[in-house]
């Protein structure tokens, strides 16, 4: 049985939780924070989650893990077999990575852990984030989901980055990133009624006092 090694209140470990619940396939969750113990690179290279554990071995990095989880299992398809609208999905699943999670990642110790960031940094943020959403808005087709009709793997990055980068905005800048994108926040509202997603909601509630007691200690 397929291993999926994280904690639920990873939002990039929430994104294969979901692809594997959306496919319905059969997968045992491995509590991991990962580090930099030798125990926990032999599993995770760079030490992040969240990692598959597969009949072979061990694969980490999301993007990579969605591919192997389309290219090897069955299921409701994440990817469009055609090249090009392939290529369209995942140039937005890139997108929103590297304009929107990333830059918001870089300010999420103010935002929500009160832990000062430089304000250049902040500075650099919120222009990334405008130019960021801006590129979404020009790139996503929200009809009803990011990259058309059906689900995505552009969704998974959607529904668990751009609302931690939403709250980023707003928390420390003031700004609705979605203001000008409202099929983007009807998606949102769509995607929270899933089941699936309430599942995976829930579980990242029930575990986030353990999450914040981690971050605690290692203060």
């Amino acid at each position: 049985m397929i291993k999926l090694y994280g904690f639920s209140v990873s939002n990039y470990y929430n994104m294969v939780k979901l692809a594997l619940l959306e496919k319905g396939l059969p997968f045992e969750e491995v509590p991991f924070y990962a580090g930099t113990s030798p125990e926990a690179l032999a599993i995770s290279p760079r030490g992040k989650v969240p990692v598959l554990k597969v009949e072979q071995g061990f694969i980490n990095e999301t993007s990579v893990i969605l591919e192997y989880i389309e290219q090897s299992q069955k299921g409701t398809p994440l990817l469009p077999t055609d090249p090009f609208e392939r290529a369209q999905v995942l140039a937005l699943a890139k997108e929103i990575e590297l304009y929107l999670e990333l830059p918001g990642r870089a300010c999420y110790g103010e935002a929500f852990f009160g832990t000062p960031v430089p304000e250049a940094i902040k500075e650099k943020t919120r222009a990334e984030l405008l130019q960021g959403i801006a590129a979404l808005g020009r790139h996503g087709k929200f009809s009803p989901y990011v990259a058309g009709e059906s689900l995505s793997v552009a969704d998974l990055y959607f529904l668990y980055s751009v609302p931690l980068a939403c709250a980023v905005a707003k928390k420390l800048f003031g700004i609705d990133l979605l203001a000008e994108l409202p099929a983007a926040k009807a998606l949102l509202e769509k995607l929270e009624q899933n089941p699936n997603v309430q599942k995976i909601a829930a579980d990242k509630e029930a575990a986030m006092p353990a999450f914040m007691a981690m971050i605690a200690s290692r203060k």
